[in-house]
């Protein structure tokens, strides 16, 4: 290994590798990266990888590697301490026992991102946690960790993934993880968690998936947890919580998922869970619910899993569910339900385990139900026959002919509207919103709503009924590529997360229209702030804008689990919002280097006037043609010149991947 002094990344995951990891890795001195995941590496950590002083990111995931078990202190975790730059540290699926040392404090400061999941650690969580003031995740699941939630976890400021779900934690949810403003994602399922759920949730406005399910919490939900009006994704089933569902349940207007079975919930189902309308999953069984099954629920037109059962609910069940026509999963069994079962829609589809214990209902022999008794028409067969006798032939071939046309036309609009429906492809996580609302929300996409046109289609501005501010990106189908760009921008802004990259919020897919609707930037593209007149940059507004780029770009190429490479920045490709905070986007070219793909790299060494600066030392060389005249581009934001091509860049370490 002394011979690759100068390698900079060294990515060695899934080869089938085993043995001890050697200690003369340590003579890679510039090493930034180290991938040794998914191989059989086993026997202890090298205390040696501390002398990797330049090191970034390290992850030894899904090995047989562990530690000494007869102490407290993980020895290679203290010499990971020379590491000053170390960003993420993933040791997740091996066996590495012992407890969790408080030697975890010497960690840099600058990591980010630590992940030690399943690998049988015990014992708390130490109070050093806090330590790490710049992380970002934190992810412990899936261990043997007891103990209360340490309050030192409050020091966690830039916290946006927490995960200690499926330990043995005990104790209440900790007041101090409100203060954690930025947090994202909260999992604290599977533990033996109890007392009541803060009342302060609701501070956590960035909150959008909370898992709390399988715990022994006891209280109300509080009512102020109703004011979360981003979430997502809430569970919080298998737990003692009890009261009433309150009216402000209606807020949660871009839900998806809720689930708070097996409790101790009363009441009636409050009538504005209708108005949730993205809602895909609702399931409230097995609590002490009762009254009747709200008409509402047919509002909710994207639902494909309904789970009321081993309730005490009464009354019919509403005709309006045969509305759901992606409902593929529905239980109201053991409940006290009485009544005709639906017939139209999705009941057609639906078992009698579906019905099972409500015995007052009736329908279809197929639900091993008893048959419904006609008693109106028995009542009144003499008097209908007696009618129908002196009704008169023309009157009644109007009204059939009426009753048809009626029927036809109503027949037709639900076809067309469940045609729409189809049409939108929503991605599961993120806001629905319908082709008619963008059509709405543009004026019909009007040219007066044109913020710009590209290689493959026009963006527009939109406004939805709501306030919501909007770019919806119209691609141009009869344009050669413009499938493919719609396909790769899905790909890739699906599966990112920035404050420096344009966030996508959902989009539409039809066979003749394909739409992204993300993030509305106010203050329009960089390009428009460097060459006009009317615009200005001062030199610190500049200075910020390159360094919120250099950080999306830091993301795309090494924070992200797949590398991605944007192929097309430019000043037009960078956004500005109100607060003038730059983020990337238009990923229409871009390159996702996944599992078998590598980087295009060389270790060129010759003559120095011979070949491309970047070849110096013997480095990456991934660049593309353009890659001059995009750093002339990026001198402009110094300098607000724009004609005169530039030259430059350096040296750094090399690259392997196998």
């Amino acid at each position: 290994m002394s011979s690759a002094s100068n390698l900079g990344r060294l990515y060695l995951a899934s080869n089938n590798l085993s043995g001890n990891i050697p200690d003369s890795i340590s003579n890679v001195s510039k090493l930034r990266v180290l991938d040794l995941e998914g191989n059989s590496f086993f026997g202890l950590i090298p205390d040696t990888l501390g002398n990797l002083r330049f090191l970034e990111i390290l992850s030894l995931r899904s090995n047989h590697l562990t530690t000494k078990t007869s102490t407290h202190e993980w020895s290679f975790l203290n010499s990971l301490a020379n590491c000053k730059h170390l960003k993420i540290l993933d040791l997740s699926f091996n066996p590495l026992n012992g407890i969790l040392p408080i030697s975890i404090s010497n960690l840099s400061t600058s990591l980010q991102q630590l992940r030690v999941i399943d690998c049988k650690i015990r014992g708390n969580i130490p109070m050093e946690i806090g330590s790490l003031s710049n992380a970002i995740l934190l992810d412990l699941s899936s261990n043997k960790l007891s103990g209360p939630i340490p309050t030192a976890i409050r020091r966690l400021k830039n916290l946006q993934l927490l995960n200690l779900y499926g330990n043995k934690l005990q104790g209440s949810v900790p007041h101090d993880l409100c203060g954690l403003k930025g947090l994202y994602k909260l999992s604290l399922g599977a533990n033996e968690l109890d007392g009541p759920l803060p009342t302060c949730l609701c501070e956590l406005t960035s909150l959008r998936y909370l898992y709390l399910f399988s715990n022994k919490l006891h209280s109300q939900i509080p009512l102020t947890f109703w004011s979360l009006k981003d979430i997502l994704e809430v569970d919080l089933s298998s737990n003692n919580l009890r009261g009433s569902l309150p009216l402000d349940i209606g807020n949660l207007k871009v839900l998806i998922s809720l689930n708070l079975s097996r409790n101790l919930l009363s009441s009636d189902i409050p009538s504005t869970i209708g108005s949730l309308h993205d809602l895909l999953v609702l399931n409230l069984s097995k609590n002490r619910l009762q009254g009747p099954i709200p008409k509402s629920l047919g509002d909710l037109i994207s639902l494909k899993s309904l789970d009321l059962s081993n309730n005490n609910l009464s009354g019919v069940i509403p005709k309006s569910l045969e509305n759901l026509y992606e409902l593929n999963y529905f239980n109201v069994s053991f409940n006290r339900l009485q009544g005709e079962i639906p017939r139209g829609g999705p009941f057609l589809n639906f078992t009698a385990k579906s019905f099972m214990k409500n015995y007052a209902l009736c329908g279809s022999p197929r639900l091993q139900v008893s048959p419904c008794k006609n008693k109106i028409h028995r009542k009144f067969k003499k008097i209908a026959l007696h009618a129908l006798r002196y009704v008169l032939p023309t009157f009644a071939s109007i009204i059939i002919v009426v009753t048809v046309i009626i029927v036809y036309k109503k027949w037709q609009r639900g076809n067309m509207n469940l045609a729409m429906d189809k049409d939108l492809i929503p991605l599961k996580k993120w806001r629905r919103i319908s082709y008619n609302q963008l059509l709405q929300g543009t004026g019909g996409f009007s040219r007066n709503n044109l913020l710009g046109s590209g290689s493959f289609g026009s963006v527009y501005k939109g406004i939805l009924s709501d306030g919501t501010e909007l770019a919806i990106k119209v691609f141009n189908l009869q344009i050669d590529g413009a499938f493919k760009s719609f396909d790769v921008e899905c790909e890739v802004m699906s599966n990112i997360l920035h404050r420096n990259l344009v966030k996508i919020i959902t989009c539409c897919s039809t066979i003749d229209f394909k739409a992204l609707v993300l993030e509305f930037m106010p203050k329009g593209s960089l390009e428009k702030w460097l060459y006009s007149y009317n615009y200005v940059l001062d030199i610190l507004q500049r200075i910020n804008v390159m360094i919120d780029v250099a950080l999306a770009l830091e993301y795309l190429h090494l924070g992200h689990p797949i590398p991605i490479i944007h192929c097309d920045l430019k000043p037009s490709n960078v956004l500005l919002d109100e607060d003038m905070v730059a983020h990337v986007g238009d990923f229409g070219i871009a390159k996702l280097l996944g599992e078998g793909d590598s980087i295009k790299q060389t270790m060129t060494l010759a003559t120095i006037g011979y070949m491309a600066p970047v070849s110096k030392e013997g480095g990456d060389f991934g660049c593309y043609k353009s890659n001059l005249k995009r750093e002339q581009r990026w001198l402009a934001c110094c300098t607000h010149r724009s004609s005169h091509l530039v030259g430059g860049g350096g040296g750094g370490g090399g690259g392997v991947q196998i």
